[in-house]
């Protein structure tokens, strides 16, 4: 293992939609969307993204993509319009969460 950002081995995408943020995160090989999956717990998520404590998140798994699918209902308080929120429209979440430091298996990073 290695202690890496998500972001060597992942991409993602984020937004708003009214007070929900989503963030879509994607690998390129099936074997590190298994070990994307395995990380990507709510628990987990709630360590890397501490702004999430208290809130729900829902976990879509997309296998067929090898992606994950993350919305956290509520971060965006009332929405975009209301907020005062560094991010009111969740744009930067998902670089937010690639930033974070996690342990990437060697052999996932022999294949990039």
């Amino acid at each position: 293992m290695r202690r890496l950002p998500l972001g060597t081995i992942a991409g993602a995408r984020s937004g708003d939609k009214g007070g929900d943020a989503n963030i879509g995160v994607w690998v390129r090989q099936p074997a590190a969307y298994t070990w994307l999956v395995g990380l990507l717990t709510e628990k987990v998520l709630r360590e890397l993204l501490p702004e999430t404590a208290g809130l729900p998140i829902a976990i879509t798994r997309l296998p067929n993509l090898l992606a994950v699918n993350i919305v956290v209902s509520g971060l965006l308080g009332e929405g975009v319009a209301f907020n005062a929120r560094f991010d009111p429209q969740a744009k930067g979440l998902g670089e937010w969460l690639r930033s974070r430091l996690v342990d990437i298996p060697e052999s996932l990073l022999e294949e990039l």
